[in-house]
């Protein structure tokens, strides 16, 4: 008798509608990757929502941004790899380049609600 194979509800579904999303509204800054690793270049930007998988920010669009950089919530130290899903106008969608720390994401949340953002 053939095993049955249950439907994996999940796959279907784009990855950045997967995960849980958190409206944190931080600021933040996009880091470009220049030549050797150089990261110079720097763009403000809003964190509108963020998953373990990836954000949605708000940019000028008038500014552009490059297709790979790192992204830095400002009060935060750390910088996470992100690669941009899709652009419209102001709103950037963007992947991490590898799942966040759930404790990290925990925290960037906390923090947030702390401030009363």
């Amino acid at each position: 008798m053939p095993l049955q194979n249950s439907p994996d509800a999940k796959k279907d579904i784009p990855r950045d509608r997967v995960y849980q999303k958190f409206t944190i509204d931080r600021p933040g800054r996009i880091i470009f990757v220049g030549h050797h690793l150089s990261t110079k270049t720097t763009v403000r930007c809003l964190i509108r929502r963020i998953s373990l998988h990836g954000a949605e920010l708000e940019v000028s669009r008038f500014l552009p941004v490059p297709k790979n950089f790192f992204l830095e919530i400002l009060g935060i130290r750390d910088e996470i790899g992100c690669t941009i899903i899709h652009r419209e106008q102001e709103k950037v969608l963007v992947g991490f380049n590898m799942l966040i720390d759930p404790e990290f994401l925990h925290h960037v949340v906390k923090l947030s609600f702390e401030f009363g953002q």
